[in-house]
């Protein structure tokens, strides 16, 4: 298979590309479309952070497509035994958890916290993305603040343009209402 062949077979190409190069990502997610970037990358999360004009205190959200793309930021090991099925029987779904974040976990991501909110997704195109790149994606809705959170490719297209480099195609998941967040060993609703 000659490589045009294979960017052709992968949907996901260019938001690879886009990973690789620092960039920042725009995808359906259960309610609103969300922008995105590779947690791990600075430079980006800081992009994203200036493009929603968001407060580095505030923290972000993290999206996977499995527990396992979460290991890296979440301290597992501070989650009781007794507790992990209430804790991990949230997922997948739309309900984002507020868990120990590991100790290396850099403030751009966490904000004010010794904790970081994380979702395993059940909306197949974000869990999809996640799968294909290999990694969770920063996730926060696609807005800045203040505005109404976008709810299609176009109009995410209108407001940011040459600001995101790569747009998904494709619906929402039609939720009325963002994702609960709940901090899952205390049964706080955060919102």
């Amino acid at each position: 298979m000659n490589e045009e062949s294979k960017n052709i077979a992968d949907p996901f190409v260019g938001a690879k590309a886009a990973l690789a190069n620092h960039g920042l990502l725009a995808y359906p997610t259960e309610a609103v479309f969300g922008l995105g970037c590779a947690p791990y990358d600075e430079v980006a999360v800081r992009k994203l952070l200036a493009l929603k004009q968001r407060p580095e205190h505030k923290g972000l959200i993290l999206i996977a497509a499995d527990y396992s793309q979460l290991l890296d930021y979440v301290d597992d090991k501070k989650i009781p035994q007794d507790k992990r099925f209430t804790v991990l029987q949230h997922w997948p779904g739309p309900i984002t958890l507020v868990l120990p974040a590991r100790p290396e976990v850099p403030r751009y991501l966490k904000g004010d916290f010794d904790t970081i909110a994380v979702r395993v997704t059940a909306f197949e195109p974000a869990r999809q993305l996640c799968k294909a790149l290999g990694t969770p994606l920063v996730s926060t809705s696609a807005n800045r603040s203040g505005q109404e959170p976008f709810v299609t490719a176009e109009a995410v297209y209108q407001e940011f343009g040459g600001e995101i480099d790569w747009i998904m195609a494709g619906a929402t998941g039609g939720r009325e209402t963002p994702s609960k967040i709940l901090n899952p060993l205390t049964q706080e609703v955060l919102r």
